[in-house]
């Protein structure tokens, strides 16, 4: 038996085992925020396909940014926040940058994806995706390695080795 632990409540838990519990009420929770922050991931990705395939192309640009504009005043009435025109430009982007709807990854935020969305080099653009994975890597984390150009400064060092 652990140590007990008596904080005025009526019955005395063993430290060892409330956390325990603990534990996986915390492990539950951050299942449960990951599956629903992945869930609005896959919204965005879908909606800006959507509006990639409504706008059609190129030769229709003045159609497309009515469309967005109209789309985000009757989202943002009946959704709220979050569907500005800048948001639906960046799902559009999101969908233009990561075309492949399975390579998406279930680690990684809206905000990950917003920084990586910036990143023109597609083999970059992949390869701060799988380390930020691989690295669990916050956002802040990502946004400095993009800024310091890591990829960049890697790629280049390798290149030296092989002289």
């Amino acid at each position: 038996m652990g140590e007990l632990v008596n904080r005025g409540e009526s019955a005395i838990v063993p430290e060892v085992f409330y956390k325990q519990v603990s534990s996986i009420l915390n492990a539950a929770r951050d299942k449960a925020y990951t599956a629903v922050n992945f869930a609005m991931v896959e919204a965005y990705w879908e909606i800006g396909k959507s509006i990639v395939d409504e706008q059609g192309g190129e030769e229709r640009a003045a159609y497309g940014e009515a469309l967005i504009a109209g789309l985000s005043r009757r989202l943002t009435a009946d959704f709220g926040r979050g569907f500005g025109i800048a948001n639906l430009r960046n799902m559009r982007q999101f969908f233009l940058a990561f075309p492949i709807r399975d390579a998406l990854r279930s680690e990684l935020s809206w905000t990950h994806y917003r920084l990586l969305m910036r990143v023109e080099n597609e083999n970059a653009r992949e390869f701060y995706m799988q380390e930020a994975v691989k690295s669990q890597w916050s956002t802040r984390q990502l946004e400095r390695q993009i800024n310091s150009f890591f990829y960049e400064r890697l790629l280049s060092s390798k290149n030296k080795e092989q002289v």
